[in-house]
């Protein structure tokens, strides 16, 4: 990995002539700097952005030369994006600058023939839904936050959400992107195709790279044809045993239908369903809950399908109780209880949250390790967790400990995944949350491979730096 050198002292102040540099390259409010930095509001966990300027290109030119402007003057960067992560992976510090996306929004190009849509990195993720609704085209990644992310932090973070475990991650639906390496080159790769094995697929690299090695800018997605049909239900269980039968059961006899297959559980779903909260559809006595839903291409047949699939599954045992939705107002209101924190965020104090990922079969004795460690340190502290079981994803919510607590609430979720071989980020990432971490989930071997990558694309070190792994040592600048 070669000899290390002295990493310099960190940069104290932007210099002028580079900002006045990225104002001439990005033209009028391109560039903020003092209160219009610090009182844009980002996101979930920080109160203020706290960084030397924030730079707002509108093209993939204009970041390039961004970009080369910051590599030669060894200034860090950091993209931020709908500012909708849990990981910290775009926070900065007050000598970086942040590079923002959010004028780079256009939509350019929806082709209903080959099923694909060409749109810049900052376009919010809802607003290639609507765009595309109209032409019965949908985009298959769907999440909680799909009113403020935008498609170039969805690729960058490999976003996951709710349809997983149909349509895969957003690894799965990027055919092609451009992106901006720390010199300032361009690499665009914008592939139209599904198929396409001409040598090594290159958007693999930045799509989870979390904005290390380089700047997505545009990207090309892949559609589909939208559902026709839409049947939901909440079912109740005893056991998390029947509901992974359930989840087997369901994803066979719909014959590719299933679309979400998301627990609740019960500390979760009385908290949602409490007195003047969300209305509970179903008696808050058991201990898990499964939202289960199936899209398809027509109403009348899959809504039959739909009642038999569960008949049986009630036949079977694979489930205690059950809710069907009757209109979109029922889907509605069932989706709410999964998809509203706010409730949890207030009870829960002091409020931690966790994204893991293992495997199905581990999952009941996962929970109830996790659980033991907490209580067995916070005897009142509160746990919930739901997810998406469908494709081994959990959420974690606790209330636990105080401030100086957190390495070793941590510690209570993610010890417990060594010996299943699970992950410490399912979807948002590592950033500087998860770093003391990372070795549960990837070997030294791996990770000296990724930092090999790093200093290959990014030997200056200016691009995120301190994300996913500590500063990398970097030469110091030439007289």
């Amino acid at each position: 990995m070669g000899n290390a050198v002295s990493e310099p002292a960190a940069i104290k102040t932007v210099e002028a002539s580079l900002l006045d540099r990225l104002r001439a390259i990005t033209g009028d409010g391109g560039v903020l700097t003092g209160p219009d930095v610090s009182s844009r509001y980002p996101g979930y966990f920080m109160d203020k952005i706290e960084a030397a300027a924030i730079v707002r290109p509108r093209t993939t030119e204009q970041v390039a030369e961004v970009i080369a402007a910051c590599n030669a003057a060894r200034q860090p960067v950091v993209v931020q994006g709908g500012m909708s992560g849990w990981v910290r992976a775009t926070q900065t510090n007050a000598d970086e600058i942040v590079l923002s996306l959010e004028r780079m929004n256009t939509i350019e190009q929806i082709d209903p023939v080959n099923r694909t849509a060409m749109v810049q990195a900052g376009v919010i993720l809802q607003t290639l839904q609507e765009a595309i609704e109209p032409l019965a085209l949908s985009f298959a990644l769907d999440l909680g936050g799909r009113g403020s992310c935008q498609l170039g932090g969805n690729a960058a973070t490999n976003a996951g959400g709710l349809r997983v475990v149909r349509y895969g991650m957003m690894r799965e639906q990027v055919l092609g992107l451009e992106a901006v390496l720390a010199d300032g080159r361009i690499v665009s790769s914008m592939n139209q195709m599904i198929k396409n094995n001409a040598g090594y697929d290159l958007k693999q690299l930045f799509i989870g790279s979390e904005g290390t090695l380089g700047v997505i800018t545009r990207l090309v997605l892949r559609l589909r044809e939208s559902p026709v049909s839409s049947n939901t239900a909440l079912v109740s269980a005893s056991s998390f045993d029947q509901l992974s039968r359930l989840l087997r059961h369901c994803d066979g006899a719909f014959g590719g239908l299933l679309s979400a297959f998301e627990l609740i559980d019960n500390s979760f779903y009385r908290v949602n369903t409490a007195e003047g909260r969300h209305t509970a559809p179903l008696a808050a006595d058991k201990p898990f809950y499964a939202i289960v839903e199936a899209l398809g291409s027509d109403q009348e047949r899959d809504a039959e399908l739909f009642e038999r699939v569960l008949g049986e599954a009630s036949e079977l045992g694979l489930f205690d109780d059950a809710i069907l939705a009757r209109s979109e107002r029922d889907r509605t209101a069932i989706w709410a209880i999964r998809e509203d924190l706010e409730f949890v965020v207030r009870d829960f104090q002091p409020f931690y949250a966790f994204d893991v990922s293992l495997p199905v079969g581990d999952m009941a004795g996962y929970m109830e390790d996790v659980a033991a460690r907490l209580r067995a340190r916070w005897p009142d502290g509160r746990i919930a967790f739901l997810g998406h079981v469908g494709d081994g994803n959990l959420h974690v919510a606790i209330g636990a400990g105080g401030d100086d607590d957190r390495h070793a609430v941590e510690g209570c979720v993610y010890e417990p995944l060594r010996q299943c071989g699970g992950s410490v980020s399912a979807e948002h990432g590592i950033g500087l949350e998860k770093k003391p971490w990372l070795s549960i989930s990837r070997s030294a071997e791996e990770q000296a491979l990724m930092i090999d990558i790093k200093r290959l694309l990014d030997p200056n070190n200016i691009l995120n730096p301190g994300k996913i792994f500590d500063r990398l040592p970097v030469a110091p600048r030439a007289a």
